[in-house]
């Protein structure tokens, strides 16, 4: 690894994958970039962890950690675009239960296989988001179950919020865990 020029920093600037020369136009540009800034954010708050690192409580009684935001964030991406986008509601969400409503925070184990799980599942949520993002050109398309519909939009920017939140959530353990703060 060499040394960074900032090494209070995640990465150096130069080197931050989250900066591009592009600058998004348009609202659906816009908005999904900020929602990859924070998804490629949370995943930098993660990197360079092991089992036992990122399945670390935060602070009792609290089952929060990252891992357990993994797994989290996982399953919030599975319900919108999945569950509530496409209407798969026969679908199970990931790392939910009806026996145990925080299941993806108290399953987040120490254990290489719970890891690699959360991030392969994370991942492919992730991917078939953007996938379902493609297909629409109109943000205000309304999306969801009859009764219940919602314009793209707003599900767009709740991701976003989600994210944001969970970044906050993210700095604050990491910092717990080895001292790193974030940027």
């Amino acid at each position: 690894m060499t040394e960074r020029k900032y090494p209070d920093l995640w990465v150096d600037p130069e080197d931050d994958p989250r900066q591009t020369d592009s600058s998004p136009r348009g609202e659906k540009a816009v908005l999904g970039e900020y929602l990859d800034h924070f998804r490629m954010t949370f995943e930098l708050k993660c990197e360079g962890l092991d089992a036992e690192q990122l399945a670390r409580r935060s602070i009792p009684p609290s089952s929060m950690s990252l891992l357990g935001l993994v797994r989290h964030l996982a399953s919030v991406e599975f319900h919108w675009s999945r569950r509530f986008i496409e209407g798969h509601n026969d679908l199970d969400r990931p790392f939910k239960s009806p026996e145990d409503r925080d299941l993806d925070f108290n399953g987040a184990v120490a254990d290489d296989a719970v890891v690699a799980e959360a991030w392969e599942s994370w991942r492919r949520e992730v991917a078939h988001a953007r996938e379902v993002y493609e297909r629409y050109d109109d943000l205000g398309t309304l999306v969801g179950p009859v009764g219940d519909e919602s314009e793209l939009r707003e599900i767009v920017v709740h991701m976003i919020e989600e994210y944001a939140r969970h970044c906050g959530h993210a700095d604050l353990l990491r910092e717990c865990v080895d001292g790193r703060t974030g940027q």
